[in-house]
């Protein structure tokens, strides 16, 4: 039992920290599912007590990776009567001993009070040692990284967000009387940025727990604020007033490739479509507009696209971004 529990920690502590194409291992993708639908139950939709869940996921994974190798050093050491015997003494060798001995091996304290029999004994300890020690180092590099990522996201969001809180807005904010070429340089910069944090998701899955308890610097809203105004410019303006088609292609590309990562036991396609944007206020704000029958048609062959940007959303407890109606009108 030992032995299993060793080699578990093990394939799932390489599995989620190292195999950067192999998402979450299979303790860690279920017990941070687990922990995350607990805080979605107790937080009750509520931002500030859901952003506890990332630390907590994080928290729960290395404390399982911990306590799989205690555990599993422990039973090794128990499986035969002489296995470890006191430094001093000739006093019997209880389970807190045990517990202790594989704990000093594994934290690379040293042997303690205790010293291994000969022979096989002795290599299991260095054998021991080298898995806490190689934990330790891995672990932290692994903390490093998220944080890090976190903090990237958090960045990207807030730049999303200060062009405009709605698709609306973000497409009226980047429209020049003349075409949408202004947005053309920040096109670019979202497209490389998103096409690293879609990397990050992969090798650190833990990144789709962290919920931001300010929607400003939420990344979920951000991607679909950033679509849909794609959207708008693709489909419902007509193509010579684009922006940069290439651009436009590659940041379009971005956010599906984004969507095609999200943890599948962290989000599901929403079974309802959300709204369309609000077309006659892009009309008042001077933008073109194709004919209603052809965005309506475009929007329609987004229906699946749209499904996806909505479970994400809900997947981090929040509302789709709209503009607010005006009382008396659509």
């Amino acid at each position: 039992m030992g032995i299993i529990l060793i080699v578990l920690c093990i394939v799932d502590f390489t599995w989620t920290t190292l195999w950067i194409d192999g998402g979450a291992g299979p303790v860690t993708d279920r017990l941070s599912s687990v922990v995350w639908k607990i805080f979605r139950k107790l937080s009750g939709g509520h931002s500030k007590p859901l952003s506890l869940a990332g630390p907590i996921v994080l928290s729960a994974t290395l404390a399982a990776w911990i306590g799989m190798l205690w555990v599993g050093w422990t039973l090794v050491f128990a499986g035969l009567e002489g296995s470890i015997s006191p430094s001093q003494g000739n006093d019997p060798i209880s389970w807190f001993d045990r517990i202790y001995y594989a704990g000093y091996l594994i934290f690379t304290l040293g042997n303690g009070d205790f010293s291994p029999s000969e022979g096989i004994w002795q290599i299991a300890s260095v054998v021991a040692t080298g898995t806490g020690m190689l934990f330790i180092t891995f672990g932290v590099t692994y903390l490093i990284s998220i944080l890090s990522a976190v903090t990237a996201k958090r960045s990207f969001a807030a730049s999303i967000h200060g062009v405009g809180e709605t698709a609306e807005e973000l497409a009226e904010n980047t429209w020049n009387g003349r075409d949408f070429h202004d947005i053309d340089l920040l096109l670019n910069t979202y497209s490389t940025q998103l096409s690293t944090l879609t990397a990050q998701h992969i090798a650190y899955p833990v990144l789709h727990y962290y919920h931001s308890a300010s929607n400003e610097t939420a990344m979920p809203s951000a991607v679909v604020i950033l679509d849909e105004a794609l959207s708008i410019m693709k489909f419902a303006v007509p193509s010579a007033h684009h922006p940069n088609r290439l651009l436009l292609k590659e940041a379009r590309s971005s956010v599906q490739s984004y969507l095609n990562t999200l943890n599948k036991s962290f989000y599901k396609p929403s079974e309802t479509v959300p709204s369309v944007p609000d077309f006659p206020y892009l009309h008042e704000a001077g933008i073109p507009l194709v004919p209603e029958k052809e965005y309506t048609k475009a929007f329609a062959e987004l229906e699946e696209r749209r499904r996806e940007l909505l479970g994400g959303i809900e997947a981090d407890a929040r509302s789709w971004p709209e503009r607010p109606k005006i009382f008396g009108k659509e």
